[in-house]
């Protein structure tokens, strides 16, 4: 290969870079996120702020190192790991990772399935069949059209997501140097614990560590020159930068928006009716754009979950199911929860907290996996990427473990 198609190749690979982390932080920003992020506003103010600056910042590193894994091997973390594993802890892992996609569809569809609620009427359990129907569409983009269409469709509704949410600030009173002041790590009693663990799970989202390292392996080349690989993983860091910067911002502006109207007010406990009391106070222009906001979450993040579904499988056990297969296989939960009456907004935290004792399974291997020079060669981690992983892990077993003593004790 001459310099100039090198170099034209090269250009071609760094383009395709930018896209693969706004798809991951759809997982950021969906309904479980909205459930977790207001509940803690409307109880407990600003305390919570750092909470998400946390995650986020967490965030960061796990959606790199995720996306690194691909691009250097060529093959997902779940792929990975099912070549690494016997048949028995191979099973057991993907039970843990279909539970966890499970709960992450359950957030997805019911959080859309309110959102059609709100805006049109619509009953919740028809509202969870358009959006199993919506996203079947979405998912079709992505197989007709391939993925860079599919980003983009992707990337379009997190711009309608980030609008819908942040919408509200520009029109409420934020008490601002108490928001500030909410970045200093504290609680106030074993209820706020479940809600970081909840705001967490919906955060650094395990479906995320997953999606990610896959939608990153086919920029895999082992022809390349050596130059190549830096650059496209500086592409890569500024892409992730980027996307989580975005999410973030949309996280904290649904707590402060919460924190800034919804504390005192009854009926707050639920999406529903955090919404209604946003329209009353803020108007129905905000909360119409709040509505947007929600279907749009719930659309684009059940499309990306349902790709998560297919790598786990198809990495794992080598079967190759058909998406729209899997999107039938994770639909019903989140209507039967519907069907039974359950209040939806309950189910989205308690998904979330699912959430979040999944994170240790998918972070652990890939902290294990990214630091090993017979994987990654010469881009293993380096000694503070080592420590970095380390110290986040560690951060969330023990929110995790905490959590699990206050609610037994409880």
């Amino acid at each position: 290969m001459d310099a100039d198609s090198e170099r034209t190749g090269l250009r071609h690979r760094l383009q395709w870079l930018w896209g693969p982390a706004f798809v991951a932080a759809i997982a950021y920003v969906d309904p479980g996120n909205v459930a977790a992020n207001l509940t803690a506003g409307a109880e407990y103010g600003y305390l919570l702020v750092w909470v998400l600056v946390a995650a986020n910042t967490m965030a960061m590193l796990v959606q790199y190192l995720s996306a690194k894994l691909g691009l250097v091997t060529g093959r997902s973390l779940p792929a990975l790991l099912g070549e690494r594993l016997g048949t028995g802890p191979r099973l057991l892992f993907l039970l843990q990772a279909e539970i966890v996609a499970a709960a992450t569809d359950l957030a997805e569809v019911i959080g859309g399935a309110i959102a059609l609620n709100i805006l049109f009427g619509v009953p919740l359990l028809l509202g969870g069949v358009i959006i199993g129907a919506v996203s079947m569409g979405l998912l079709a983009v992505q197989n007709r059209r391939g993925e860079k269409t599919f980003e983009a469709v992707v990337v379009a509704l997190l711009v309608v997501i980030t609008i819908g949410f942040v919408a509200g600030l520009f029109v409420s009173a934020v008490d601002w140097p108490g928001a500030v002041g909410g970045v200093l790590p504290r609680f106030a009693g074993p209820d706020s614990v479940l809600l970081a663990a909840s705001m967490l799970g919906a955060t650094v989202m395990p479906h995320a560590i997953y999606v990610h390292s896959a939608i990153t392996t086919h920029l895999h080349d082992s022809s390349r020159s050596p130059k190549a690989m830096p650059r496209m993983l500086r592409a890569t860091r500024w892409d992730v930068m980027a996307s989580m910067l975005v999410a973030g911002t949309v996280n904290i502006a649904m707590l402060l928006l919460a924190a800034a109207n919804l504390q005192g007010e009854t009926g707050t406990d639920s999406i529903e009716g955090a919404w209604a009391a946003i329209n009353s106070h803020l108007g129905p222009a905000v909360g119409v754009l709040f509505g947007v906001g929600l279907l749009a979450s719930g659309l684009a993040s059940t499309s990306v979950g349902t790709f998560a579904g297919a790598t786990i499988l198809d990495g794992l056990l080598k079967v190759k199911l058909s998406p729209f297969v899997i999107r039938l296989v994770t639909l019903a939960p989140a209507l039967a929860i519907l069907a039974l009456g359950v209040s939806p907004t309950w189910a989205l935290v308690v998904s979330q907290v699912v959430l979040s004792f999944g994170i240790p399974f998918a972070l652990i291997p890939l902290a294990a996996l990214t630091r090993r020079h017979d994987v990654m060669g010469t881009y293993a981690n380096t000694r503070v990427l080592v420590w970095a992983a380390a110290v986040v892990i560690a951060l969330i077993i023990a929110l995790n473990v905490f959590l699990l003593v206050e609610l037994i004790a409880g």
